[in-house]
C-alpha cells in the first residue's frame, strides 16, 4: 500500500520535468484508444531479412514517371490531398513533403496511399511526434522493438518522417501477406488487436474518406 500511495503522489505532482519537455518538443501522447501496439512476433529468417532489406534504401521519396498521364494523375492527387490536409498540416512545404513520402512509401510497399493516410489518421492524427501510452512512435505508431528486429536499434529514427512511414508500410505489407490478403485481420494484427473489429473498422472508414 505504501508503494501505491507513493505512485499516486508521484503522478499527482503537476508538470513534472518530463511532461514539460514533452510539450516543449511537441511530443504528445496519441489521444486515441486505437494507437499502435504491435506485438513482437517470432518471424522466419526470410521474413526478417525481407523486412530489413525493405527499410534499407534511404533514397529520397521523389517519384519519377515515364508516362505523362501517370504524372498528371499524381499531381492531381497531390493537389487534392494537400487541400484536404491543410487544416491538420498548415505548413505547405511540410504538407507536400509528407504527402510525397506517403505516396512513395505506400506504393513501394504495394499499398494504396489512401489506406496509409487513413491508418495515420486513426493512429496519430498526423502527428509526427505522437507517442502512445505503450510507446509506439510517430505517424504510423511503430513500436520501438522493430528497430531491434529489422533495423539498426536506433529508436530515435522512428521520429524521422520517411523512416517511420517506411517501417509502418513495410510492417503492414508483411501482415497483409501473413493474413493472405485479409486486410481486416492484417489491420488488427498491426494494432495488436487481431480479431477485434473496432480498429480495422476505424481504419477502413478513414480509408474510405481519403479515397
Amino acid at each position: 500500500m505504501k508503494v501505491g500511495r507513493e505512485r499516486r503522489r508521484w503522478w499527482a505532482r503537476p508538470l513534472r520535468w518530463w511532461h514539460t519537455v514533452a510539450f516543449a518538443t511537441g511530443v504528445l501522447c496519441a489521444p486515441f484508444g486505437f494507437a499502435g501496439n504491435q506485438k513482437e512476433e517470432s518471424l522466419a529468417d526470410s521474413v526478417r531479412l525481407a523486412l530489413s532489406n525493405a527499410i534499407l534504401d534511404a533514397r529520397p521519396p521523389k517519384p519519377a514517371f515515364t508516362n505523362p498521364a501517370d504524372q498528371a494523375r499524381y499531381e492531381a492527387w497531390l493537389a487534392d490531398m494537400s487541400g484536404r490536409l491543410a487544416r491538420k498540416l498548415p505548413d505547405e512545404m511540410h504538407r507536400r513533403e509528407f504527402l510525397e513520402t506517403v505516396w512513395y512509401e505506400a506504393r513501394r510497399a504495394g499499398l494504396e496511399p489512401s489506406l496509409v493516410l487513413g491508418l495515420i489518421q486513426v493512429e496519430s492524427a498526423y502527428r509526427k511526434y505522437a507517442v502512445s501510452i505503450v510507446g509506439a512512435r510517430g505517424y504510423m505508431q511503430v513500436m520501438p522493438f522493430w528497430t531491434n528486429v529489422i533495423g539498426d536499434r536506433d529508436r530515435r529514427k522512428l521520429f524521422n518522417m520517411q523512416t517511420n512511414l517506411r517501417y509502418g508500410c513495410a510492417i503492414l505489407r508483411m501482415y497483409i501477406d501473413m493474413e493472405r490478403g485479409d486486410l481486416f485481420l492484417a489491420l488488427g494484427r498491426y494494432n495488436g488487436s487481431r480479431g477485434k473489429p473496432a480498429y480495422p473498422n476505424a481504419v477502413l472508414k478513414a480509408w474510405n474518406n481519403w479515397r
